[in-house]
């Protein structure tokens, strides 16, 4: 039976800009708002991104305007927030909110901190973020990862402790289009594709080494040899914008190659491609990947982290190395040549999705997740901190 009481909940993150974490908690914050909780979300740093989209919903924002590594103005606006919102959980998000969080709330002992670690864990190699992660979790009750994968890394390597660890999937709002063929014209016409321009490969995620571009790119001059008017479109910004310009441009394809920069509406986007693409080399639970399953995309994906919790392969979609560009390419080909087969796939993708990674599912998970934090008790330190 799904709790029932209505909590108060203040979520911690670094900033609301565009990306999969950010848009997790913008939706998890909103849904639990219409459920009956009350909640704020807390922003270390400046921020817009998903801010209007929040207070629109009714969602408080609250900035905290860090200026400093370890800004004391921060602290005390977090604490002034859980203190005024009398908050019952104090809702982390990956390390270094944790670690805010957990300093602000030494003396506040009403408030439950819980926190959601949301990748891989690559930044943790940083000794000093490392310790202060882990000593931000001996005084967390509950920690949440967001896939399988996740959850046994942080295990094994001692960050996380497995009896207050557990897995929460990622959920998304379902977009159903009421005529896909009116949504797939709309989609392209906003990306600025002709209708003689496909099929098309689509791609969402930062301009990042880790989301492996790249590996794409290269696979088109073979494939522009059977389908002449393909289209890659990478939807996304980052550093390396530049470089996979000039990427295209020495492989002879930068008419075929479309950097639509940003958009906060890819949902909308993503009736415009053929096939879903995420060569990323490292993923906690994607997002990205998520909304491209619910659109009902052939997806084709990394077989790294949370991918394989989401993908099965040839069944509802399609995983390879992401080292192994001639894989990729072989993939792809077979996709795009393969109508029906692109049809089975991404409905196969929409269903698994509907049962079990809906932003109504994630809800009612971390309503559960709550309660069990509130009935717990307080965490040891790790070895080798003490208080």
């Amino acid at each position: 039976m799904e709790p029932s009481r209505k909590l108060a909940v203040i979520h911690v993150v670094d900033s609301l800009d565009l990306g999969g974490l950010e848009r997790v908690v913008a939706d998890l914050a909103i849904a639990q708002t219409a459920h009956g909780h009350r909640v704020t979300v807390f922003s270390i740093n400046d921020t817009a991104g998903f801010r209007a989209e929040l207070e629109a919903a009714g969602v408080p924002v609250v900035i905290g305007g860090k200026r400093r590594p370890l800004d004391v103005g921060v602290l005390r606006a977090l604490r002034s927030s859980a203190r005024s919102l009398r908050a019952d959980i104090v809702h982390t998000h990956n390390f270094v909110p944790s670690y805010y969080a957990a300093l602000a709330m030494l003396f506040n002992r009403h408030a439950t901190l819980v926190n959601t670690c949301h990748n891989m864990g690559g930044r943790l190699s940083n000794r000093r973020l490392r310790m202060l992660y882990r000593w931000s979790l001996a005084r967390t009750r509950r920690i949440a990862m967001v896939g399988q994968q996740v959850h046994d890394q942080l295990v094994a390597n001692g960050t996380a402790r497995a009896q207050l660890a557990e897995v929460v999937h990622n959920g998304i709002p379902i977009v159903r289009h009421a005529d896909p063929v009116a949504a797939r014209v709309d989609a392209r016409r906003a990306l600025g594709l002709s209708e003689h321009d496909g099929p098309v490969i689509g791609c969402v995620g930062r301009l990042v080494e880790l989301k492996n571009h790249r590996i794409v790119l290269e696979q088109v001059p073979a494939l522009l040899a059977s389908f002449p008017r393909l289209k890659v479109v990478l939807v996304g910004e980052g550093p390396l914008s530049a470089d996979l310009e000039a990427l295209a441009d020495r492989l002879g394809i930068a008419d075929r190659v479309l950097l639509s920069g940003p958009r906060n509406n890819v949902q909308a986007l993503l009736p415009a491609f053929d096939v879903f693409a995420l060569p990323s080399l490292t993923e906690g639970l994607s997002i990205a990947l998520l909304e491209a399953c619910a659109a009902g995309l052939a997806v084709v994906a990394g077989r790294v982290g949370g991918n394989v919790e989401i993908v099965s392969d040839g069944d509802n979609g399609r995983l390879f190395a992401p080292t192994d560009g001639l894989a990729l390419q072989g993939i792809l080909h077979e996709l795009l040549r393969d109508d029906a087969l692109r049809g089975r796939l991404g409905a196969a993708a929409r269903h698994r999705v509907e049962l079990h990674g809906s932003v109504d599912v994630m809800r009612a998970s971390y309503d559960a997740f709550y309660q069990r934090a509130l009935g717990g008790t307080e965490a040891a330190l790790p070895q080798g901190l003490t208080r």
